[in-house]
């Protein structure tokens, strides 16, 4: 049994006694009104309850949602990174909205114009016991950061009922770190993407240009709760841990370089890093002069290398 194996282990959410769920529960309810979940604050008051005693009408967020999840599909998907997907899938959870509105998002009928169906808390524990039912590895958030109050209470009700699949919390990476604080003893495996090591690009193409400074710390405390990426020894799935991903962009876009530096040195040299080679122009970027083309091969390889060289083992 290597170090990166281990046996069987529960989801660490069965561990939580009842307090602690009203405790996380409470709390992320507080951080989405006026909502403060993702690191773009923009202080929307997406519950009717304030705290104050009135009746208010719910806000949209940046997110374009208000206090009830968006689900756009779920389901296996075997199009994840392997140590997830193993035999029969990954158990994916399509939520629709995003904090970051990037203008290249390749699932941007999901992420900017909304496209899923509401549900609520109770509906959305049915949909991850289905998920289970359907003999998936795993439960798979994705674009979760704006609904965590919804999943919080979801996974409370679904390991009520049976629920006892890995937690995977598949995120975009502009959390605010209250929020991965809050998901302590919550979430078994983080899958970040660290989108950018620069400033400029974020900026420009994602509004986000705090990005790489967020980006970084919180991905540091996923690293700190969870640590390097361990497995089943019996199907061979992560149960457990940190998977990071990296999409290479046209021209070093995505500063390739400071990001794994930056893993390498302030993480784990045995992160698992999935560095992605297909991005592709959509949505805002089409006929743009520098975003608007695949990435090339020698790029590709370049990314790679630049991975290799800061000492990562596990790309």
């Amino acid at each position: 049994m290597n170090k990166f194996t281990v046996d069987p282990r529960p989801p660490i959410y069965l561990s939580l006694d009842e307090e602690q769920w009203n405790e996380k529960i409470a709390r992320s309810r507080e951080l989405a009104s006026p909502c403060g979940l993702c690191a773009r604050h923009c202080r929307a008051m997406r519950y009717k309850d304030t705290g104050s005693g009135k009746s208010v009408l719910p806000a949209t967020g940046f997110c374009g949602i208000t206090y009830r999840a968006l689900i756009s599909s779920f389901g296996p998907h075997f199009g994840e990174e392997s140590p997830l997907v193993g035999s029969r899938g990954s158990g994916t959870i399509f939520f629709a909205g995003c904090n970051l509105g990037c203008s290249f998002c390749q699932n941007y009928t999901l992420a900017h114009l909304g496209e899923g169906r509401e549900v609520t808390d109770e509906q959305l524990a049915h949909i991850m016991l289905r998920v289970q039912q359907m003999g998936c590895h795993n439960i798979n958030l994705v674009t979760p950061t704006h609904v965590v109050p919804n999943i919080l209470n979801a996974v409370r009700t679904a390991s009520r009922l049976g629920l006892e699949l890995p937690l995977v919390y598949n995120t975009g990476g502009y959390d605010d770190p209250e929020t991965i604080r809050l998901l302590d003893g919550v979430v078994d495996i983080y899958m970040p993407d660290m989108k950018y090591g620069e400033r400029e690009p974020a900026e420009e193409f994602s509004g986000a240009p705090d990005y790489p400074e967020i980006n970084f710390a919180v991905v540091k405390e996923m690293h700190r709760q969870v640590g390097d990426l361990v497995f089943n020894n019996q199907n061979g799935t992560a149960v457990h841990g940190l998977l990071v991903r990296h999409l290479v962009l046209p021209e070093g876009k995505a500063g390739t370089e400071k990001i794994m530096t930056f893993i390498a040195e302030k993480i784990s040299r045995d992160t698992y890093v999935n560095i992605m080679a297909q991005y592709r122009p959509c949505y805002k970027v089409v006929g743009h002069p520098v975003l608007g083309r695949r990435i090339t091969s020698s790029e590709y390889r370049a990314a790679l290398e630049i991975a290799r060289k800061a000492g990562l083992r596990r790309i």
